[in-house]
């Protein structure tokens, strides 16, 4: 098996897209989306980074985080949100197979997950569009603006984006790690 290499640049701009094991479509259920919100909570009081964008979908999310400079450890963060996540719903290990309980992975979420570094602001706005529009891609809304789960919302409130953004044209494709 390949040795897969991560870019880590310490201050840098990551797009970050997880699965669940076997795209389960849990990650709508009111406990695991409260599971993952106190997760995400506990790490960034520990391992402090923004969140710039986030988008959670049935069966995966995408995300990007800005880490503080000098931080490039976001497999850290990602470990211990994962590991959060499955312990406060109690996720039974005796479901998991010989292969996941030897590396310490819960029955929850797929094994690895992707990331790009952003490269410039072009590159952030394509990832941000992206991950707004996603919901729309995948067919769960028409509009943005009727998916629940997403940044989308905050970006309107504070006024960067019009709340009828994205209402027909797909933002640019490119690889995002679906």
């Amino acid at each position: 098996m390949p040795n897969y290499r991560r870019s880590h640049a310490p201050g840098a701009i990551y797009f970050f897209t997880l699965a669940t094991l076997g795209r389960k479509p849990i990650l709508m259920e009111d406990p695991v989306r409260v599971a993952l919100r106190h997760a995400i909570q506990q790490v960034r009081v520990l391992f402090p980074f923004v969140i710039d964008g986030w988008v959670l979908l049935p069966d995966h999310m995408h995300c990007l985080w800005c880490l503080p400079e000098g931080d490039a450890d976001f497999g850290k963060r990602w470990g211990m949100i994962k590991r959060l996540v499955t312990r406060e719903l109690g996720c039974r290990g005796d479901l998991v197979s010989l292969s996941r309980r030897t590396r310490h992975e819960g029955s929850l979420w797929q094994r690895r997950f992707w990331e790009h570094q952003i490269r410039d602001e072009a590159d952030y706005s394509r990832h941000l569009d992206y991950l707004h529009w996603n919901p729309v891609k995948h067919g769960y809304v028409q509009r943005v603006v009727d998916w629940p789960y997403s940044s989308f919302h905050r970006y309107v409130r504070e006024g960067v984006l019009p709340v009828a953004w994205g209402g027909g044209n797909a933002p640019a494709t490119g690889a995002f790690g679906e």
